[in-house]
């Protein structure tokens, strides 16, 4: 049976796919990853983590336009799917139950909007 969780490094990974919308290709998002946490990250550590996403249907991806600036070669480009939108959504959901049970926020609101 296929995992149908988000690991933290992936659930960033399927954030930064969304954010990045049409430019949602494998090194952007290894760029944007790196921008946002200051943290480095391998392309292939990227790469691989969206095969696992594809294969539990959260992202699909289609070829790009070739381009002058990649060599005439075409870029990968990822979407969130409809079943990726629902891990996400479960997974914030379930990190905001968490954060409303720790006492010392218990009276901190959280919006689940």
């Amino acid at each position: 049976m296929i995992e149908t969780r988000l690991g933290e490094f992936e659930e960033v990974i399927l954030l930064l796919v969304g954010i990045l919308s049409e430019n949602a290709y494998a090194l952007n998002i290894a760029n944007e990853f790196e921008s946002q946490t200051e943290r480095p990250v391998s392309i292939g550590a990227v790469h691989s983590t969206l095969t696992r996403l594809a294969e539990k249907g959260f992202v699909d991806s289609e070829m790009g336009v070739a381009t002058a600036e990649r060599g005439g070669r075409r870029k990968r480009i990822f979407k969130i799917t409809a079943s990726g939108e629902l891990a996400l959504k479960n997974s914030r959901e379930f990190k905001l139950s968490l954060w409303k049970q720790y006492p010392a926020f218990s009276k901190l609101s959280f919006s689940a909007s």
